[in-house]
Parts: structure tokens; C-alpha cells; sequence
């Protein structure tokens, strides 16, 4: 991996961190460690992370394997440049999710 595309991946995480911190209320943090660790990028609770930003986005099974090496529900949030975020899960995690909202 380039020089560049390491920068654009720390941007990205940066850029979730600050996205997630403001509509959430709390302090969400980068996974320093993961770089060598090979672990989820931000550290969110009940999650376990995998930020993407590309150009394109590609390899969604290999970013949630990196996902999964958290505790917490396995999640891909991505951006390719030019779009909005997306959120990737796992169907029946979604399905856990999408239930408790039903159940309000």
C-alpha cells in the first residue's frame, strides 16, 4: 500500500470518527493499533469497524473479515470519492437491529 493510499485511509477513519462522535454524543476513536494488529479501524461500543475510502470500493468480504476481529457486531462503513457513507452488515445482525427499532 502507497504512501497516499495510507494517508486517504487515515483521513477517512478520521473523517468517520469526527461524523460518528457529532451524531452520536460520545467520543468515537481510531484503532491505532490496527494497522499492525490487523484489526477493525474504530473503536465504537457494541461494534467492531472497518473503514473503507477509496476510490472505488471493492473487496467487502475481505473488510468484513478485518471487522469480525472485534467483540462487538462486525460493520463496514465506506465511502468512495464523490459519494456518501455506507454502512455494510451482516444480515441477521441488520435483522437484530431492524427488529429492536420495530419493537419501540
Amino acid at each position: 500500500m502507497s504512501k497516499s493510499q495510507r494517508t486517504k485511509g487515515a483521513a477517512g477513519e478520521r473523517e468517520l470518527a469526527n461524523l460518528l462522535s457529532d451524531a452520536l454524543g460520545l467520543k468515537v476513536t481510531r484503532n491505532l493499533g490496527q494497522a499492525r494488529d490487523s484489526g477493525h479501524d474504530i473503536d465504537l461500543p457494541g461494534f467492531s469497524v472497518e473503514v473503507k475510502r477509496r476510490k472505488r470500493v471493492a473487496l467487502l468480504y475481505e473488510a468484513m473479515e478485518q471487522a469480525q476481529s472485534g467483540e462487538g457486531t462486525p460493520t463496514v462503513m465506506l465511502r468512495a470519492d464523490g459519494k456518501e457513507w455506507l454502512v455494510v452488515m451482516k444480515l441477521p445482525d441488520w435483522i437484530k437491529l431492524a427488529r429492536e427499532e420495530i419493537a419501540k
